[in-house]
């Protein structure tokens, strides 16, 4: 009895053993992109102030052969235009090489859809808000606070120009001219960039690029998105565009800057910044 009891243990010892060696194998295969295939996502969540971390997860994802398919989640109401317009770029990059699906959260407008434009597929809830495409600029004016407290600025410039958006004065009727030149410009580049991706008549654009926002619903029926779905339909479709049955979702390293928390408020207080921003 005590053999066949030793016999068992050792059977089911071995069994154990095997069990294990083989499900560490199926986790690195899995990590290692040999088993199934591997979906990066990257979030871009809120106002969208800087590019650098996004762009650095975006390149990190293109160069890694893991990686079959890029999902990226938009829940942003828009922001910086540069910083809008360097995430574009990147990802039209990146679409040479990788397939490239748009999930849209709550909000994905104005800024937040210029991102998405490059996508092979995006992808949005009915309710969704986007759209909004616009321009914006805004600066605070101190003029009449500062004449209340006896403050005074003393302004030495090259040009009549220089201190245009200084928050110290108004702008003068050929200033106003001047900034509504340069946001008709970067409304222009908006504009151009939806009809380029999308593949809609010019008309049809203009028509609804007044800074309206739109449901996810109405997006997929005038065509500014391709269809109504959840992250994980998105993710379902990436898969289906790579031959993926069971994606394997790999985020990127959290990063956190102190400084920007202290810095960013100023910064978007004081400066004359354009923005594709809804709110």
């Amino acid at each position: 009895m005590k053999k066949i009891h030793i016999i068992i243990m050792c059977v089911i010892g071995g069994a154990i053993i095997l069990g294990l060696f083989i499900g560490f194998a199926i986790k690195a295969m899995k990590q290692s992109g040999m088993y199934g295939g591997q979906v990066g996502v990257i979030e871009i969540y809120n106002v969208i102030t800087s590019s650098k971390y996004v762009v650095d997860d975006i390149k990190e994802f293109t160069e890694d052969p893991s990686i079959k398919a890029i999902v990226l989640r938009v829940d942003s109401p828009g922001g910086g235009v540069a910083a809008s317009q360097e995430i574009y770029e990147e990802l039209r990059k990146t679409k040479e090489s990788k397939k490239i699906v748009i999930s849209m959260g709550a909000v994905a407008a104005s800024g937040g859809y210029y991102v998405s434009l490059p996508a092979d597929v995006i992808v949005a809830n009915p309710g969704t808000i986007t759209g909004s495409i616009g321009v914006i600029m805004e600066f605070p004016i101190f003029e009449e606070l500062l004449d209340k407290i006896g403050i005074e600025f003393e302004v030495i410039k090259s040009r009549d120009h220089k201190d245009i958006g200084s928050p110290f004065r108004k702008l003068d009727q050929k200033e106003r001219e001047l900034l509504q030149d340069v946001i008709l410009d970067v409304y222009d580049q908006f504009v151009t960039a939806t009809i380029d991706a999308r593949g809609l008549p010019r008309d049809s654009v203009i028509k609804y690029a007044d800074g309206r926002i739109l449901t996810g619903r109405q997006a997929y029926e005038l065509g500014f998105i391709d269809t109504l779905g959840t992250f994980y339909d998105a993710v379902d479709i990436a898969g289906d565009l790579v031959g993926i049955e069971d994606p394997i979702l790999i985020y990127p390293r959290r990063r956190l800057s102190l400084i920007d928390y202290f810095t960013e408020p100023v910064e978007r207080l004081l400066t004359p910044t354009i923005r594709f921003l809804w709110r």
